[in-house]
């Protein structure tokens, strides 16, 4: 007697796709239902997804939440200047919301498990486990439970004559969304291979963009973009644009040693354009509003909201904490930065906010507004500590 059904999250790749067959003939489940999230993966990823699980798999839906993954996720992260050992994150970032659509499907379904195609090496499969366990549904992980290897995977769907985009020469493992795609796998684990220029799609090399620098202006309100280039659009469109504009100019490129959740140290490749800018932006207007107690303690803040979301820990109380304090500093996170990009460089031609703590009366020599005397008897009690440590110091010297 079988099982019932299962929902697998699905990505039409390999690990997700040899899971349907697995499910069904090691696991002995009846139904099978996929699920494609769209979070802002190329039109032609969404597609196969689609076409894939609509033939391989007893029911499928795809789901577009790309407005939602935005509003609910990235701008979270623009707010916090979300990063992980000096990238943007975008994968961790995308997990939860995945996961929490599937379990309402599975819900829908009267599924009692989920499955995923996660390894037991990465991060994903505890970001999705996070989700999946809190929602009191089983979790099924057929790669992570049985051991398996990327050589066998290709077997195993060349046998049940699954296509598959990946070649045991090239066995990349991709992941993409609106904010980042990452890339890893094959020779990538050598970290002294040299990137192929191949698997780069958002970005040109820096060498190979425009020998003319490219001026843009990106407006905040609260915190997040509202406004390219003078014209308002919605947060994805406004990403959506920026990835192309920063990726021509050969922004947002990563190639690094990453730290994983589980201790595990692994050569990652990322291409993030639109969010290396935006965050760039961000936090240089954040410089010019809040006050230097703001930005010593949001540094602290900031750093503990990233190492939460890259572990995918959204529902952790303090995750909601943090985003709570963050919301009070970007009420006047308002203004205009404007930038020029030019082969993987991005500089700030200037910023101006209407909440800005700066006056370039007070701060200009050429003004009298603030009386320099007043600076003396400051000066007089200045390092005063210090000063006597020093000055007894220097009287043991002198007794020698």
């Amino acid at each position: 007697m079988g099982k019932g059904t299962v929902v697998l999250a699905y990505s039409g790749g390999l690990d997700t796709s040899i899971c349907i067959p697995l499910l069904r003939e090691d696991y002995h489940y009846d139904r099978v239902v996929t699920v494609a999230v769209n979070v802002g993966q190329r039109d032609e990823e969404i597609a196969v997804a689609t076409e894939k699980g609509e033939r391989f798999a007893d029911k499928h839906y795809t789901l577009d939440v790309r407005e939602k993954f935005v509003n609910g996720y990235l701008f979270p992260a623009i707010k916090a200047n979300g990063s992980y050992e000096g990238y943007p994150m975008g994968t961790s970032l995308a997990r939860p919301l995945i996961a929490e659509e599937v379990v309402a499907v599975a819900r829908k379904e009267g599924a009692s498990a989920i499955g995923h195609g996660c390894t037991g090496k990465g991060n994903d499969q505890l970001r999705f486990d996070f989700i999946i366990r809190g929602a009191g549904l089983d979790v099924i992980a057929p790669i992570r439970e049985k051991n398996l290897t990327r050589d066998w995977e290709i077997e195993y769907a060349k046998m049940h004559n699954i296509p598959v985009p990946v070649a045991k020469d090239k066995p990349w493992s991709m992941d993409e969304n609106c904010w980042s795609r990452s890339i890893e796998g094959g020779r990538l684990e050598d970290p002294s291979y040299h990137t192929p220029e191949e698997i780069y799609l958002w970005t040109v090399a820096p060498e190979k963009a425009p020998d003319s620098a490219e001026n843009i202006k990106i407006e905040f309100e609260k915190g997040v973009p509202v406004a390219l280039n003078g014209t308002r659009m919605k947060g994805y469109d406004l990403i959506q644009d920026l990835n192309r504009i920063a990726g021509k100019n050969g922004i947002g490129r990563n190639d690094m040693i990453e730290d994983r959740i589980l201790g595990l140290k692994a050569r990652e490749v990322y291409e993030h354009p639109a969010a290396s800018t935006l965050l760039f932006a961000h936090h240089d207007l954040e410089r010019l509003v809040l006050t230097r107690a703001e930005l010593q303690f949001k540094q602290m803040i900031d750093e503990k909201w990233s190492e939460l979301a890259y572990m995918g820990l959204v529902h952790e109380p303090l995750y909601h904490a943090l985003n709570a304090f963050i919301d009070t500093t970007q009420e006047r996170m308002n203004g205009i930065v404007e930038l020029s990009l030019y082969k993987g460089s991005i500089r700030v031609l200037g910023r101006s906010s209407p909440d800005a703590i700066y006056s370039d009366d007070l701060v200009s020599f050429d003004s009298s507004s603030i009386d320099q005397c007043h600076a003396i008897g400051v000066s007089h009690y200045y390092g005063m500590q210090a000063r006597l440590v020093m000055q007894r110091n220097q009287a043991r010297l002198n007794k020698k």
